[in-house]
C-alpha cells in the first residue's frame, strides 16, 4: 500500500476512561503519564460532547457539536490531547449516531421540534412517525413525562405555564417544554378587555400587543412542509418573541397583563374547572403530554429500546450526519482523535452505508490534515478529486481502512461480522465471553443443571427462557414498535390480492413470534438483495415460529418471510417493492432492542445454573468454551479482523472479570457446591419471609445471592464499616436483579413489600454475630474460591494481552477488584492508589528482581500482583508490536496428566516467536485452602509441546525466569513442573544461543 496515503493508527493496548463531572478532562491529563509507563498505547474516551447535565456515562447526548461543560473547555481538552502527544499516544472516542437525550432544554434541536412540529428545521432530524396508528396522534410527538395520568397530574399542578424572554413554556418536572407560538393568541387574547380597560386605543403598548397578535395570527402552522413557509415561520417567530419581551419590560400594564394571564391559565389546586384554559392550550401543542406507562404502546418515536428519554435520530439523512459528526470530524482533522468507537451500531437503519460513509469522512478529513484546507476557491473539485482517489484506493484494496474504527456489536454463536463492513472489528465482548467460559469446566454441565434444577425446584431451560422473555418485552416494553410494524405489514398486504385476506392480528402475532424466535441481534438488508447469512437466520426464526404456533396460518409466516427477504411479486411495481424494503429495514432495527432486553436485561437475570456465564454477548445455556473453539476463535480473528479490541470488561458488563472467575472455579467442585449451598439453605431458611404463603426470596433469587457472594465477597479483613459499605452493595444489586428479572418485582412496577423482605433476608444471613452459622460456615469455601480466581484473572489478563486483537482495559481493573453491574461498576477510581502501587513495583522490581516479588504477591493474593503483570506484559508487547499485531497464531498442546489444565499458543511473526502458557480450571489442582497452581507435585509429568525450530533456553517475561527446552520422544517440550514452579502464567522468549 502507498506509504503517503493516510494509514488507520493502530493501538498497542486501549484503556477505556468513563469521563463525567468527576472525572474530567484535567482527571485524565495527570494520569496520562501512569497509563503510559504502564503499556498502555491509546485511551479510549467515554463520549464526552453535550450530556444531560450530571450524566454519569456521557451516552444521554444533547448536542455533539461541543463539549460537554462538565468536563471542561476547549483549553482543557487540548491540554489533555496534548499530555497525550508528549507520550505518543492515540485516542478513541466513543461516538453516539444513534440517539439523543431529549429530557433536557439544552438539547436545542428537539426543543425546536417540540415548539414547531413538522415545519421545524430540525423535524427530520428524529424518528418520529408524523402519522401514526393512532390517528389523535396525527401531527403531533408523543412525550412520555408524566409521573401519573395526564389529568391528575394537570389538576394537582403538576404542570404550569411559565413566560420568560418574551417565550411561553410548560414547566413540566425540572424540563421546560416551549409552547407552538400561534397558540399564544389563546393566552394573549384571555381577558384583553381587562388590559383595554387599562390603556386607551391609541396607547402605544396596547397597538404593539395587537400588531403583535396580528403577527402570529399570519404565522405559518406548525404543519407547514414548504421550505420557503418553514423558513419564514422560523424567521418570524423569533422577532414576534423579541417584540413580546421588549414590550414587557417597556410596559409594566401588558407585564402585569401576561403575568396574570399566567397565573389564571395554572388554575386553583381544588377547582378542576380551573385547569380547562392549560387544558385546552396544551391540546393546540404539537406534542402530547402523557403518563410514562403510555409510551408502551403508543410511542411514536423510535427510541434507544425502551428508554423515553433517548430519542433515535435519522443519522442515515445526510444533513444530520453532516451536522452531528462536525466535532469529531474537526478533532481528526486536527489529529487529536486518532480512532473511533461506534456506540450501538445496530440501532442504525443502515449500518453498512453509515460505516463506509465514515471511512470515506475520516478519509477526506485526514487528506486535510496532511495537505492543508483548499483554497476556497477549486475547493470543491479538490474535494471532488480526495474522493476519486479514496474509490480508487477502495477498487485496488477493499480492504483499506483509513481510520481505526471499530463497533459495539454482539455476535451470537457462529455470527460474524458482515464482510463488507470497514471497521477494524468489534469492542470485544465475543472474547469476553470466549476467555471466561475455558475456566469453566464443561464437563460438568449436566450436574450443575441437576443441581440448579433440583435447588431451584423445577426444570430450566435457558433457550425457553429467551424466548418467553423476549415476548414478555414485546409485550410490555416495546407493544407499540411491535404494532407499528404489523400496520406496516398490513398496508403491504392490502395491495395484494392475494394477501390481503391476512388480519391485522394474525400479521402481528406472526411478527412479535418471528422475533422471539430470531437467533441474532439483526439483520442487514439494504437493497433488494439479501445476505446468505441472512437469509439463514430469517429462514430460521420463521422456521422455528411455525413450528412453535400451530394454531396460525403457516400462509402468514410466509408472506412474512417473503417481505424480509424481499422476494416481492414480479408483478410488484417499484412504489410496492421501496415499501418491503422499508419494512425490512424496520423490522431489523427492533429485533435488536428486544433481543437485548429480553435476553441481557431480563433471562440473564432469571436463569442462575452459573452466573459467570451470563454477561454481554454470552449465552448461558452454553457451560463453557473449550479449548479447541478458543483457538479457533482466535485463528478467526487474526484472519479477518486482527485489530478488533478484546476486553474482559466493559462499562456494561453484569459483573467484573475478577468476579467471574472465582464464580466460574465452582464448576470445578460441583459435589462440594451441591452439598454447601444445600446447607446454606437449610441454615437460612428462617431467616426469609412469607408474602401470600410464598417464600421470599424464592429459591432462584437465593442461589444467584450465594453465587453472588463468592463472586464479589472482599480479600482479607475487612472493618465494620467497610463491610456495611459491601452489604449496602450487595443489597443495591439484588434489588436491581430483581427488578431486571421482572418476575417479582420490576422498575415498571416496583414491589416494595418484596423488595425489603430480601433486604432483610440479606441483612440477616450477612449479620456479623457469634450465632451466624451460615457465615462460619461459608468463609472457608470462599476462601478457597478466591484464591482459585486470583489465579485465574492472572492467566485470563496474560490471555487477553496476547491472543490476536486489541487488549482493552476497562478502567480500574488493572488492579484485581470485585465490582458488579452498573452502577457498582462505574464508580471513581481511586488512580493515587494505582499510580502508588505502580511506583513501588517498580522500585521493588529494581531492589530485590522480579522472581522475588512475585512469590510475596501470590502468596498474599496481592491485588497487585494484576497490576505487574500488565505492566511487563504490555511493555514487552509495546516493544514487540510486530508479534502481536500481525502475528501467526499457532494453538500449541499439552501432554500429561494436567494437560486439560493448560491453554498455550504462539506467536510468530518476522523470524521472531512467543510462547504464551497460562493455567486453567485451577481448582482442581488447589484442594486446599492456600494452596497454589505450582511446582511438580501440581503439575507432574505434564509437557508443553513446542513448535519447530524452539530450542535452548527461553525467558519468561512475566517474571525473568529461564527455563530449559529438553527433548521428549523426538520433540521439543518443556515441563510445566519447571515452567510453572513460581509463578502459573508464563509469556516465553527465546534467548539467544551460546
Amino acid at each position: 500500500m502507498d506509504q503517503h496515503l493516510p494509514q488507520a493508527r493502530i493501538p498497542s493496548a486501549t484503556y477505556r476512561l468513563q469521563f463525567n463531572s468527576g472525572f474530567t478532562f484535567a482527571d485524565a491529563e495527570r494520569i496520562v503519564g501512569y497509563l503510559h509507563d504502564l503499556g498502555v498505547s491509546d485511551v479510549y474516551a467515554s463520549s464526552y460532547v453535550a450530556a444531560k447535565e450530571g450524566s454519569v456515562h456521557g451516552y444521554d447526548v444533547v448536542n455533539q457539536t461541543i463539549f460537554n461543560k462538565e468536563l471542561g473547555d476547549e483549553q482543557s481538552h487540548q491540554a489533555f490531547v496534548d499530555e497525550l502527544s508528549r507520550h505518543d499516544m492515540g485516542h478513541i472516542l466513543d461516538f453516539v449516531p444513534n440517539h439523543m437525550c431529549i429530557e433536557s432544554g439544552d438539547n436545542v434541536w428537539w426543543m425546536d421540534v417540540l415548539e414547531n412540529g413538522m415545519s421545524s428545521l430540525y423535524a427530520h432530524f428524529f424518528d418520529i412517525d408524523w402519522e401514526p396508528v393512532k390517528k389523535e396522534l396525527t401531527g403531533k410527538v408523543l412525550l412520555p413525562l408524566l409521573g401519573d395520568q395526564y389529568g391528575r397530574v394537570l389538576e394537582g399542578g403538576g404542570l404550569q405555564l411559565i413566560f420568560r424572554d418574551g417565550a411561553f413554556f410548560v414547566q413540566c418536572n425540572a424540563l421546560q417544554i416551549p409552547v407552538e407560538p400561534r397558540s399564544y393568541l389563546l393566552i394573549l387574547q384571555h381577558r384583553l378587555d381587562a388590559l383595554r380597560e387599562k390603556l386607551p386605543p391609541e396607547a402605544a403598548p396596547l397597538q404593539e400587543l395587537l400588531s403583535i397578535e396580528t403577527a402570529l395570527q399570519h404565522l405559518p402552522l406548525p404543519t407547514e412542509q414548504d421550505p420557503e413557509k418553514m423558513n419564514e415561520r422560523h424567521r418570524e417567530k423569533e422577532i414576534i418573541k423579541k417584540r413580546l419581551a421588549q414590550l414587557c419590560l417597556g410596559s409594566a400594564e401588558v407585564a402585569e397583563f401576561v403575568e396574570e394571564n399566567v397565573r389564571v391559565f395554572n388554575g386553583t389546586k381544588g377547582d378542576a374547572n380551573s385547569f380547562d384554559l392549560l387544558d385546552r392550550l396544551l391540546r393546540d401543542q404539537v406534542y402530547r403530554l402523557s403518563y410514562w406507562r403510555v409510551a408502551t404502546e403508543e410511542i411514536n418515536y423510535r427510541r434507544f429500546f425502551d428508554i423515553n428519554a433517548l430519542a433515535a435520530i435519522r443519522m442515515e439523512d445526510q444533513t444530520v450526519y453532516d451536522l452531528t459528526h462536525t466535532l469529531l470530524f474537526r478533532l481528526i482533522r486536527e489529529g487529536k482523535v486518532t480512532g473511533v468507537r461506534i456506540d450501538h451500531v445496530d440501532g442504525l437503519y443502515d449500518p453498512v452505508t453509515y460505516l463506509q460513509h465514515l471511512q470515506q469522512s475520516a478519509w477526506m478529513n485526514l487528506r486535510e490534515r496532511s495537505e492543508g484546507a483548499p483554497p476556497e476557491e477549486g475547493a470543491e473539485a479538490t474535494r471532488e478529486e480526495w474522493e476519486r482517489q479514496y474509490d480508487e484506493v477502495l477498487e485496488g484494496d477493499p480492504g483499506y481502512k483509513p481510520f481505526y474504527t471499530v463497533v459495539e456489536k454482539i455476535l451470537m454463536k457462529g455470527e460474524l461480522l458482515p464482510e463488507q463492513w470497514p471497521v477494524c472489528g468489534t469492542t470485544g465482548y465475543e472474547f469476553l465471553n470466549s476467555v471466561n467460559g475455558i475456566f469453566v469446566a464443561s464437563d460438568t454441565a449436566k450436574q450443575f443443571d441437576r443441581i440448579y434444577d433440583r435447588f431451584v425446584k423445577r426444570e430450566s431451560d435457558f433457550t425457553e427462557i429467551v424466548y418467553e422473555k423476549k415476548k414478555l418485552v414485546m409485550q410490555v416494553s416495546l407493544s407499540g414498535e411491535v404494532n407499528m410494524l404489523a400496520h406496516q405489514l398490513n398496508n403491504i398486504a392490502e395491495e395484494d390480492r392475494l394477501t390481503r385476506d391476512f388480519t391485522l392480528n394474525s400479521l402481528a402475532r406472526a411478527i412479535s413470534e418471528v422475533i422471539a424466535c430470531f437467533p441474532v441481534y439483526r439483520t442487514y438488508a439494504n437493497s433488494a438483495s439479501v445476505r446468505d447469512r441472512d437469509v439463514q437466520y430469517i429462514d430460521a426464526a420463521v422456521s422455528k415460529a411455525k413450528r412453535r404456533n400451530p394454531a396460525i396460518s403457516g400462509s402468514v409466516f410466509d408472506f412474512l418471510r417473503d417481505v424480509l427477504l424481499l422476494r416481492s411479486p414480479e408483478r410488484a411495481s417499484e412504489e410496492s417493492r421501496r415499501d418491503w424494503l422499508c419494512f425490512a429495514m424496520r423490522f431489523q432495527q427492533i429485533t435488536g432492542p428486544v433481543m437485548a432486553k429480553g435476553l441481557e436485561d431480563t433471562a440473564f437475570y432469571v436463569y442462575h445454573r452459573l452466573i459467570s456465564l451470563n454477561d454481554v454477548g454470552g449465552m448461558p445455556g452454553r457451560f463453557g468454551t473449550t479449548l479447541e473453539a478458543f483457538h479457533g476463535q482466535n485463528l478467526e480473528r487474526n484472519k479477518n479482523f486482527p485489530h478488533a479490541m478484546i476486553a474482559t470488561a466493559t462499562h456494561d458488563s453484569k459483573r467484573g472479570e475478577d468476579v467471574r472467575t472465582r464464580i466460574d472455579a465452582l464448576s470445578e467442585i460441583p459435589a462440594l457446591w451441591q452439598k454447601q449451598v444445600a446447607r446454606w439453605s437449610r441454615l437460612n431458611k428462617r431467616r426469609g419471609s412469607l408474602i401470600e404463603n410464598a417464600r421470599v426470596p424464592e429459591l432462584n433469587e437465593e442461589y444467584l445471592l450465594y453465587q453472588t457472594l463468592i463472586g464479589a465477597w472482599p480479600v482479607g479483613d475487612v472493618d465494620d464499616a467497610g463491610f456495611e459499605v459491601f452489604r449496602g452493595r450487595i443489597r443495591e444489586y439484588m434489588i436491581k436483579a430483581l427488578r431486571e428479572a421482572k418476575v417479582n418485582t420490576s422498575w415498571v412496577s416496583p414491589n416494595g413489600t418484596y423488595e425489603e423482605a430480601v433486604v432483610g433476608f440479606i441483612d440477616a444471613i450477612l449479620a456479623r454475630t457469634p450465632d451466624n452459622e451460615f457465615l462460619r460456615e461459608f468463609l472457608p469455601l470462599q476462601r478457597r474460591l478466591s484464591r482459585c480466581g486470583f489465579f485465574s484473572s492472572l492467566s485470563q489478563t496474560l490471555l487477553k494481552m496476547t491472543s490476536p486483537g486489541i487488549p482493552d482495559f476497562y478502567q480500574g481493573t488493572e488492579l484485581i477488584e470485585f465490582t458488579l453491574v452498573d452502577p457498582d461498576n462505574r464508580h471513581q477510581v481511586d488512580y493515587g492508589r494505582r499510580i502508588e502501587a505502580l511506583t513501588e513495583l517498580k522500585r521493588r522490581e529494581q531492589e530485590e528482581g522480579a522472581p522475588s516479588l512475585w512469590g510475596g504477591l501470590l502468596e498474599r493474593e496481592d491485588e497487585r500482583a494484576k497490576l505487574f503483570l500488565i505492566y511487563r506484559v504490555l511493555n514487552y508487547r509495546l516493544e514487540h508490536k510486530e508479534l502481536f499485531d500481525a502475528g501467526e497464531y499457532l494453538p500449541l498442546e499439552a501432554k500429561g496428566e494436567r494437560a486439560r489444565h493448560l491453554c498455550a499458543f504462539a506467536r510468530k511473526a518476522g523470524g521472531g516467536v512467543v510462547i504464551v502458557a497460562a493455567a486453567r480450571l485451577v481448582a482442581t489442582l488447589m484442594p486446599e485452602e492456600g494452596s497454589s497452581p505450582l511446582g511438580e507435585a501440581v503439575w507432574q509429568d505434564t509437557l508443553l509441546l513446542l513448535p519447530e525450530g524452539i530450542g535452548g533456553q527461553l525467558r519468561n517475561v512475566v517474571n525473568d525466569a529461564v527455563v530449559d527446552v529438553v527433548l521428549h520422544e523426538g520433540q521439543s517440550v518443556i515441563p510445566l513442573a519447571a515452567l510453572f514452579g513460581e509463578v502459573s502464567v508464563a509469556l516465553l522468549e527465546q534467548l539467544p544461543l551460546p
